[in-house]
C-alpha cells in the first residue's frame, strides 16, 4: 500500500511543512503518545518552532520529543505532561513545564469537559481501509479521545503503523489533515543488564499469580522478571494499560490463553503497546489483540469485571500503612498517577483480585529504605492503603489486606531491606502503630530462612512448610485452640486452658537461638497454622530442644515428619551437635518421628517421660 491509498482524500493530503503551518500561535497542540508518536511531525513541529510561539504541548508519554524539546522553549512553547515521564521530569522540574495530575480513565473527560482544551492534535495513523477508516494501531489510549476532542486533527499516515482489533480507529472524515511518511514505530528496548533483586522480585509476584488469573503489568525491568516467571501458569488472560514483547513468549507457549476471563473471554485487552517490531508486527491484524480508550480499559469498573483480576504496579515508597508513593516524593515530581489508581482500585474490587505493588527494597546504591514509617514531607499518597493487597520486594511478599496497623507495619518491615528493619519496628513503637513491648529479636538475628519454604501434600491437602513470622501471632492463636485437649496434653503435658507463655514467647523467634517452622493450608477465609516444630538452643552445649504439634484433623498423616525434617536442615545449617525432646511415653507418634528420623537416636525412660538424644 503506498501514498495511492490517499488519493480519494487528496483535498486533505497535506506534506508534513504545509500541515504545521496550519498551527496558529498560542495555541494547545496535542502529541500522540508513545509508539503512537508521529515522529516527522514532531520534526516539523520543532524545526518550524520560530515561525510559532506561545504554544502549549500536550502529551502523556513521550519517547522521542526530547530532542526538540530545547529549541522548541526558546520560543516559549510550554509543555504540559499528563504523565511525568523521563523525557518532561528536568522540565518540569525547572518550572519549564507543568504537570496535570488526573487519573488515565478520566483523561478523556477533561478533553471532553473542556478543562484541557485541544486546538491542534498530532496523530499517527495506519492508512485508511475500503471504508475510510484509519487504525491508531499500537496507540489508542488516550489519542484516539484527544483526536474527537481536537478542533484540528493532523495525522501522519503510516504503513508500519500496525492495524488492530477494538475500538481502534478513526474516520477520514474525523481528519483534517492527511500526512503521508512512513518510518519505524518508536521502539523500547529491554534493558541486558538482570539484576538479581530484579529477579526475586518478579518470583515473589509470579507466586501470586493463579491459574485462570487475569493480570495487568506494564513495562520495565520489574514487569518483564514476572512475565518470564509465569512459565507454568495456565490459561492467563490480559487486561491491560499496556504490554510489552514478554507478553508473546507467554502467548506463544499456551500460558496466555484469554480462556478463563469472565470478561472479553478469549481476547488480550490493552490500550497501548510498546516494544519491538517484533511485537508489533504481531499484533498487526492480530484479532487475538483488542486495543480500546483508557478511558475504557482504565475504568475500575471495567476492570473489575474480570474475575481474578490481578494488578502488578511499581512505587517509590510505602509506608508502614501501606499508603504508595509513586509520583511525586520529597515535592519533585517523578512520574504521574497514570493508570496506577485505576488498576490498583479495580483489581481490589474484583472477586478474587489482587493489587499488588512491587519494588525494589532501597533505593539510591542501598542506602536508603523504600519501605518507610511515613511518606517524607512533600511526597504524594498515589494509591491509598485500602487498595494495596499485596506488597512485593526482593525479600518477599507482605500481605495487606485485611490486617492491622500493627500486622500491616510488620508484614512490611519484613520485607524491607535486612539492615533497615531494627530501626523500623522502633520507629512503629514510637509511632505507637505497634505494641512497644514486641521482641526485636525477628529483626535483629539471623535473616528469614526463605529456604525452607516449600510445599507437600498431607491427607490429599497442600500444606505449605516455612519459618514462623512475626506476623503469625494471631494465626498462631488460632492455632492454639483448635487443639485437642489430648494434643495440647502430649505437648506441654499439662491441660493448659490458655495460650502458654512457651507460645507466646516464639514471637521472639530471631531463627537461630530460638526457630520454629510451620505447616500452613489456605482456605477460603484465610491461612491456618495446622502444625507446629520448634526449637531452643542451649549455647553452652550446641544442643537444641525440639518439639511437635498437629491439629488432630491432620496427625498421623506425615506432617510432623515433614517439620521435623525442615527443622533437622536448618540445624544442620547452625552446625547444631543435635536434639533432644522430652515425650511423654503415650506419644508414640513423636517416639516415632525420631526413631524414623535416619539420625542416630538414644533415649532413655525416667518415670512416665522418655528422654531423646537425635545427633545431627
Amino acid at each position: 500500500m503506498g501514498p495511492s491509498s490517499l488519493e480519494p482524500y487528496k483535498e486533505r493530503v497535506r506534506t508534513a511543512e504545509e500541515a504545521v503551518r496550519m498551527i496558529a500561535r498560542g495555541k494547545t497542540v496535542f502529541i500522540g503518545t508513545a509508539a503512537g508518536e508521529p515522529q516527522a511531525l514532531v520534526q516539523e513541529l520543532a524545526r518550524l518552532s520560530s515561525e510559532l510561539g506561545d504554544n502549549e504541548i500536550i502529551q502523556a508519554l513521550s519517547l522521542f520529543l526530547s530532542p526538540m524539546r530545547e529549541d522548541m522553549m526558546k520560543y516559549n512553547f510550554r509543555f504540559n505532561a499528563l504523565f511525568v515521564g523521563p523525557e518532561v521530569r528536568l522540565a518540569v522540574k525547572e518550572g519549564r513545564g507543568e504537570y496535570t495530575p488526573t487519573h488515565l480513565s478520566e483523561m478523556a473527560s477533561l478533553f471532553d469537559d473542556g478543562l484541557i482544551h485541544i486546538d491542534y492534535a498530532l496523530i499517527q495513523v495506519a492508512p485508511p481501509d475500503v471504508n475510510g477508516n484509519c487504525s491508531l494501531g499500537v496507540s489508542v489510549d488516550i489519542t484516539k479521545s484527544a483526536a474527537k476532542a481536537a478542533d484540528f486533527v493532523i495525522a501522519q499516515v503510516n504503513p508500519s503503523m500496525p492495524t488492530t482489533s477494538g475500538d481502534s480507529h478513526l474516520h477520514v472524515s474525523d481528519i483534517d489533515a492527511l500526512v503521508w511518511h512512513d518510518e519505524p514505530l518508536l521502539e523500547w528496548k529491554k534493558a541486558p543488564e538482570e539484576l538479581e533483586y530484579v529477579q526475586a522480585i518478579g518470583k515473589h509476584v509470579a507466586a501470586l499469580v493463579e491459574d485462570g488469573s487475569t493480570i495487568q503489568v506494564g513495562y520495565g525491568a520489574i514487569p518483564d522478571a514476572v512475565l518470564a516467571y509465569l512459565g507454568e501458569k495456565k490459561d492467563l488472560g490480559v487486561h491491560t494499560e499496556m504490554f510489552s514483547d514478554g507478553l508473546i513468549d507467554l502467548i506463544e507457549r499456551g500460558v496466555v490463553t484469554c480462556k478463563k476471563k469472565s470478561s472479553h473471554p478469549g481476547k488480550v485487552l490493552a490500550s497501548f503497546s510498546l516494544g519491538s517490531k517484533r511485537l508489533y508486527d504481531y499484533v498487526n491484524n492480530n484479532d487475538f489483540f483488542e486495543f480500546y480508550p483508557s478511558s475504557y480499559i482504565n475504568s475500575p469498573c471495567t476492570i473489575r469485571a474480570n474475575k481474578r483480576m490481578v494488578a502488578i504496579n511499581s512505587a517509590l515508597a510505602v509506608d508502614m500503612t501501606g499508603q504508595v508513593c509513586a509520583d511525586q516524593l520529597e515535592h519533585e515530581f517523578y512520574s504521574g498517577i497514570g493508570g496506577l489508581a485505576d488498576f490498583m482500585r479495580g483489581a481490589s474490587m474484583s472477586k478474587g483480585g489482587k493489587a499488588v505493588i512491587a519494588l525494589p527494597a532501597t533505593a539510591h546504591g542501598g542506602s536508603i529504605s523504600r519501605i518507610v514509617p511515613t511518606l517524607p514531607e512533600g511526597s504524594a499518597v498515589t494509591v491509598n492503603r485500602c487498595d494495596v493487597h499485596y506488597v512485593v520486594t526482593e525479600f518477599g511478599i507482605a500481605e495487606l489486606r485485611g490486617k492491622s496497623i500493627e500486622q500491616r507495619s510488620l508484614e512490611l518491615i519484613e520485607v524491607a531491606h535486612p539492615k533497615f528493619r531494627y530501626n523500623l519496628l522502633e520507629q512503629a513503637k514510637q509511632l505507637g502503630y505497634v505494641r512497644s513491648e514486641l521482641s526485636t529479636a525477628p529483626f535483629t538475628g539471623r535473616p528469614y530462612p526463605a529456604q525452607l519454604e516449600r510445599a507437600v501434600t498431607i491427607n490429599n491437602t497442600a500444606v505449605r512448610i516455612r519459618a514462623l513470622k512475626p506476623t503469625d501471632e494471631e494465626l498462631l492463636k488460632a492455632f492454639f485452640y483448635s487443639l485437642s485437649e489430648k494434643s495440647v496434653y502430649d505437648r506441654f503435658m499439662s491441660y493448659e486452658k490458655m495460650m502458654p507463655r512457651e507460645i507466646r514467647n516464639l514471637m521472639a523467634v530471631d531463627y537461630g537461638a530460638r526457630m520454629a517452622v510451620v505447616g500452613l493450608v489456605r482456605k477460603e477465609e484465610g491461612p491456618e497454622i495446622v502444625g507446629i516444630g520448634t526449637f531452643d538452643v542451649d549455647p553452652g552445649t550446641g544442643w537444641a530442644e525440639v518439639a511437635l504439634a498437629v491439629v488432630d484433623e491432620y496427625q498421623n498423616f506425615g506432617l510432623g515428619t515433614e517439620m521435623f525434617r525442615s527443622l533437622m536442615e536448618y540445624g544442620k545449617e547452625l552446625n547444631l551437635r543435635g536434639f533432644t525432646a522430652e515425650i511423654l511415653a503415650t506419644n508414640i507418634r513423636m517416639i516415632n518421628i525420631f526413631h524414623f528420623s535416619g539420625l542416630k537416636v538414644e533415649s532413655k525412660m525416667v518415670d512416665d517421660i522418655i528422654q531423646v538424644k537425635a545427633f545431627l
